[in-house]
């Protein structure tokens, strides 16, 4: 430890001058499958949102209770990120289980989704609605007791005949849409920043016709 950081020690006071009291603190849930099967389909789109926004704070992932998670600042902000390793049909238990462990308001949770009824890579923010069939959603919204949470959905097309949608989100990305892939995923980090540091309004003004 350094000079520098001992004395923060002592003080409880950040690199940014803030005390730890200051910092606010959000839960940033990326949704998806774990393991090799499901890497890089569209309904990962969560957690491949999610790898981007830590990669881009310089964090590190860390295994932890139901998941995966990276603790971030973002200016006055702290963000865990964190993927669930419940598979998405039971997301909820991951999300109930941390919210309540760092003791943490409805406000400060965002939940990042894949959305077939969204074109590939739109970005949109919603502080609340149903889970339109997603049973990541759904099982968030049994275990949370209400569907009023934030969450960020990011298209992934829907360009799948009638009765294929499972093969669809379960399948990867095209070569096309996985050029473009890096520079929609910044995006999305970006609007996840936004509502942490400025609220939902700015959020979903700033980002939701980008």
């Amino acid at each position: 430890m350094g000079i520098l950081e001992w004395l923060d020690s002592l003080t409880g006071r950040t690199r940014g001058g803030q005390t730890d009291e200051d910092m606010k603190k959000f839960l940033i849930v990326g949704l998806g499958n774990i393991g090799p099967d499901y890497e890089g389909t569209r309904h990962n789109a969560g957690f491949m949102a999610a790898d981007r926004l830590v990669e881009q704070a310089g964090g590190k992932w860390e295994s932890c209770r139901y998941g995966d998670m990276a603790r971030i600042r973002v200016k006055n902000c702290e963000l865990l990120v964190l993927k669930p390793s419940t598979f998405m049909n039971l997301s909820g238990t991951a999300v109930r289980f941390w919210m309540n462990k760092e003791k943490l308001p409805l406000e400060n949770l965002l939940v990042i989704v894949d959305d077939i009824a969204l074109p590939f890579g739109a970005v949109r923010l919603r502080t609340g609605g149903a889970d339109a069939g997603h049973n990541g959603l759904k099982n968030i919204a049994e275990q949370l007791g209400t569907q009023q949470y934030a969450r960020l959905r990011f298209g992934v097309g829907k360009d799948f005949p009638r009765g294929g949608q499972i093969d669809y989100v379960l399948g990867r990305f095209p070569e096309e849409e996985r050029k473009q892939l890096p520079e929609r995923l910044d995006v999305a980090a970006e609007a996840v920043k936004a509502y942490c540091l400025s609220g939902p309004q700015f959020a979903m003004t700033r980002f939701n016709n980008k």
